[in-house]
């Protein structure tokens, strides 16, 4: 084995929950502010996904106040604490940009997926 993947397989976390673009999240975010550090919690709708391995990353999607706003995070970062799953999309795109052009509503919803079982 390399020594560059070596090193890449070290930095992976093992405790990443599985999601999907489309999916609703609440990503809680390690926040430091002087010397305290707390749980900052971004809710909003996975839009995207991109990269591999150390370098996988995914950006979701919120509107706040009227306006869109939209935040990258990697993966297997130490600053997130977990991402939790509000509501499973179902989508038919790998990534969906085409919300950035909607108002209201319909901007931030996608279709919801049906349980099976």
């Amino acid at each position: 084995m390399n020594i560059l993947d070596k090193i890449n397989e070290e930095q992976l976390k093992s405790d990443v929950t599985p999601f999907n673009v489309g999916d609703t999240v609440k990503v809680h975010c390690r926040v430091i502010e002087g010397g305290k550090e707390r749980v900052q919690i971004y809710q909003g709708i996975v839009i995207a996904r991109r990269g591999s391995s150390v370098n996988e990353a995914f950006t979701v999607r919120k509107i706040s106040y009227g306006e869109g706003v939209e935040r990258s995070f990697p993966v297997h970062t130490p600053k997130i604490a977990k991402v939790e799953i509000v509501n499973r999309g179902k989508v038919r795109r790998a990534k969906l940009h085409y919300l950035r052009d909607r108002v209201g509503k319909s901007a931030v919803t996608v279709k919801s997926a049906r349980k099976t079982g």
